[in-house]
C-alpha cells in the first residue's frame, strides 16, 4: 500500500509541474533518486536551466511548516529553488506555493536553528541538536525580530523567479 505521505509528495510535484508548464516553462520530473532535485526547468531553447525541489504539506500541523534536514543548510546554488506547496486540506482554501531561492532557504534554516539551539527548552534544559529542521512561515517564537509572520509573502506564487532563472 502506498503511504499518504508519498501520495502527497507526488501530488505536490505534479501540481508544481502543471503550474510551470501552464506558465510556458519547459519542465520535467527528474529521475527517481536524484537527491536535491525533483523537477528540471529550462527555457524553450535550452539556454537556461534551474532545478526545483518540491516540499508539500496537507495543511496539518499548528506551525504550518515543512520538514527539512540539516543538508538543506548547505544547498546554496543560485540555480536551485524550492517550491513549498500547501494543499490546505480541509480549510476550504485553494492550494498555494512559495517559490524560494535555495540561498534564502539555507540561511533561514541555519539562522533559525541556531537561535532555537540557543534558547532553553520547556523545562529550562538545553535543546539537543539533530539533523531535523522546519521551514516555517513564522519564526516569531524565536524572538529574532525577523522571519516573523509575513516574511514569506514576497515568495507566494512568485513563479517569475523561476522564469527569470530558467
Amino acid at each position: 500500500m502506498v503511504s499518504a505521505t508519498s501520495l502527497t509528495g507526488a501530488a505536490g510535484e505534479h501540481f508544481v509541474m502543471s503550474e510551470l508548464l501552464r506558465r510556458g516553462m519547459i519542465a520535467a520530473l527528474a529521475p527517481a533518486g536524484v537527491p536535491n532535485c525533483d523537477i528540471v526547468v529550462t527555457d524553450d531553447i535550452g539556454e537556461r536551466l534551474c532545478a526545483v525541489q518540491v516540499k508539500t504539506r496537507r495543511g496539518k500541523g499548528s506551525d504550518r511548516g515543512w520538514h527539512m534536514g540539516k543538508k538543506h543548510e548547505q544547498l546554496t546554488s543560485p540555480s536551485l529553488f524550492y517550491c513549498f506547496v500547501d494543499f490546505a486540506m480541509g480549510t476550504g482554501a485553494s492550494p498555494f506555493t512559495y517559490i524560494v531561492p535555495a540561498p534564502v532557504v539555507a540561511a533561514t534554516l541555519s539562522e533559525c536553528h541556531q537561535a532555537w539551539l540557543a534558547q532553553p527548552g520547556a523545562k529550562g534544559q538545553a535543546h539537543n541538536d539533530s539533523d531535523f529542521r522546519r521551514f516555517l512561515p513564522d519564526y516569531a517564537h524565536l524572538g529574532m525580530g525577523k522571519y516573523e509572520d509575513g516574511w514569506l509573502d514576497p515568495y507566494r506564487e512568485a513563479w517569475d523567479l523561476l522564469k527569470q532563472a530558467s
